[in-house]
């Protein structure tokens, strides 16, 4: 479909737009500090076959996984007006437990016309430990599994499904909080849909959806006919148990405006958490062509169809249920961006930065405070980014599948009972180079209550490389330092228990450099 260019540009805006105010009512409504400060949420719109057709500049490891969620909820139609539902199973298009998914159909005139989503990060669904990122072997282990379900159905709540939920959960409060701003968000997209539907009729708002995915489709078969034909390979490693190195391998083929990323000979599934959905994999490898696309392409279902992705089954990228996989949204789905932007690197040396911290180096604890309240915090520490070929990467901050904020110390002082000790950059752990790798920063957190910590992050063992004779950047690194002064080292995954007075100190990886330090000779 052939489109005036202009009016392209306007209603990518017009839905793009809708999906970003939706964000913001979720922002300003959660009541989480992982909702109200760290942004750990994605919202996105679907027309009505379920295709996305516009999406926030959220978390990218959530929009490129929730079609599929979408997809699975589909099979509670038919729906009417007021009807929303639910889901969190990672093996039916969600990420991992804690990221809960809720769907609303939109109508204008009786007549379905979109669907409005989002998906937030609740800091705890339930399971083996307070902020549902266990070191685990199973699913079960990670939280409370919702299949697809209706929450809300012609409008009323059902309130059975919910007080199951909440009562499944160490904060029930605090997650009713947030379950209401993700229905408030809901609210804002169906009004904005039907808003453009009133003004400009359904047929025209469902021409302009067409034609922005045919749109997305050919600006990504463009910038993939830009990479010559051919196989691109690269491979890194995921950390496993006791110091193994598990292989993670991608082959990117390249030919007649398409391309498959394989997965072939990756590392197979693992009695852990670091197991990856398929849903999650094939996230990671859209974004990384979606990088290659001008910043202001749209991002919806059209770039997908170009590209085919091949994870083989019960392999570390495609578990099988009920693998455990609440680190595989995480941290596998960063060796996946690293893996995917290494091959194209082959392809692209000049375009292609090297890596980034390849860890979200995540942080959950819980308890009970001395009046007896609960509490559960989750918070991913950022890392260096990569430098590139046009400079040094940036320090401090979240790269690639996560886009959130960081915690701001007083936040997270005010709202649980621990002391912010140290928060600062950590010079020179990016990699050197013509352009240096970003630093990584120093988190140590002091307890004031006692309470179960649990640590999951990767790049421990090996720091991010450095890409055209750059340099690595220093891996990461966990310790436990008690009140009485003595520092235990502490792994990648570790799950322990804490006392008042002590602290973790968390050293998050830099990004690695590009370039060699001097410029080649003529």
């Amino acid at each position: 479909m052939s489109e005036d260019p202009a009016r392209l540009a306007v209603w990518n805006a017009l839905l793009a737009s809708a999906a970003d105010e939706m964000g913001a009512t979720l922002w300003r409504t959660g009541h989480s500090p992982n909702i109200r400060e760290r942004r750990d949420f994605s919202c996105a719109v679907f027309d009505a076959r379920g295709q996305l057709a516009a999406q926030a500049a959220h978390i990218p490891v959530h929009l490129g996984a929730m079609p599929e969620s979408v997809a699975a909820v589909n099979a509670l139609a038919p729906w009417s007006e007021g009807d929303v539902a639910i889901v969190n199973d990672p093996y039916l298009g969600g990420t991992h437990l804690p990221d809960v998914t809720l769907v609303a159909p939109v109508f204008a005139d009786g007549a379905l016309i979109g669907f409005v989503a989002n998906r937030a990060h609740h800091a705890d669904i339930g399971g083996m430990s307070a902020g549902s990122m266990p070191v685990a072997s199973e699913l079960y282990q990670e939280g409370l599994i919702i299949p697809p379900l209706k929450l809300r159905e012609g409008g009323a709540t059902n309130e059975a499904l919910l007080a199951l939920i909440l009562r499944n959960v160490r904060t029930p409060e605090e997650r009713r909080g947030d379950f209401d701003a993700q229905l408030g968000a809901l609210r804002t997209g169906a009004a904005r849909l039907e808003a453009l539907a009133a003004r400009h009729g359904t047929a025209e708002l469902a021409r302009w959806m067409a034609a922005l995915l045919d749109y997305a489709e050919r600006l990504t078969r463009a910038a993939l006919a830009a990479i010559p034909d051919g196989d691109y390979e690269a491979e890194d490693a995921m950390e496993g148990a006791d110091g193994a190195l598990l292989p993670l391998r991608a082959r990117v083929t390249v030919a007649g405006g398409g391309a498959t990323i394989d997965f072939s000979g990756s590392a197979t599934e693992q009695d852990a958490s670091i197991n990856a959905v398929e849903a999650v994999t094939r996230s990671a490898a859209v974004y990384c062509v979606r990088c290659l696309l001008p910043p202001d392409a749209p991002s919806n279902a059209g770039v997908f169809r170009p590209l085919r992705v091949l994870a083989p089954e019960g392999s570390i990228v495609n578990a099988r249920p009920q693998r455990a996989v609440s680190a595989g949204n995480v941290e596998t789905s960063q060796r996946v961006t690293d893996v995917v932007l290494a091959a194209l690197a082959r392809a692209l040396p000049e375009r292609i930065p090297a890596a980034s911290a390849g860890t979200m180096s995540n942080l959950a604890f819980g308890g009970v405070r001395p009046d007896g309240s609960p509490f559960a915090c989750y918070e991913t520490i950022p890392g260096g980014a990569g430098a590139g070929p046009r400079g040094d990467g940036e320090s401090g901050v979240q790269t690639h599948m996560t886009n959130t904020a960081n915690t701001p110390a007083e936040a997270i002082e005010r709202a649980f009972p621990v002391r912010v000790r140290r928060f600062e950059l950590r010079d020179g752990s990016g990699g050197a180079g013509r352009h240096r790798g970003g630093d990584g920063v120093v988190r140590e957190i002091e307890f004031l209550a006692g309470a179960g910590v649990t640590l999951i992050g990767d790049r421990r063992l090996i720091g991010p490389p450095g890409a055209r004779g750059g340099g690595d950047a220093l891996p990461g690194a966990n310790a436990l330092i008690r009140a009485g002064g003595e520092r235990t080292p502490l792994a990648g995954q570790a799950q322990l228990r804490v006392a008042p007075g002590d602290r973790i100190e968390v050293r998050t990886p830099g990004g690695g450099g590009w370039g060699s330090a001097a410029p080649d000779a003529p």
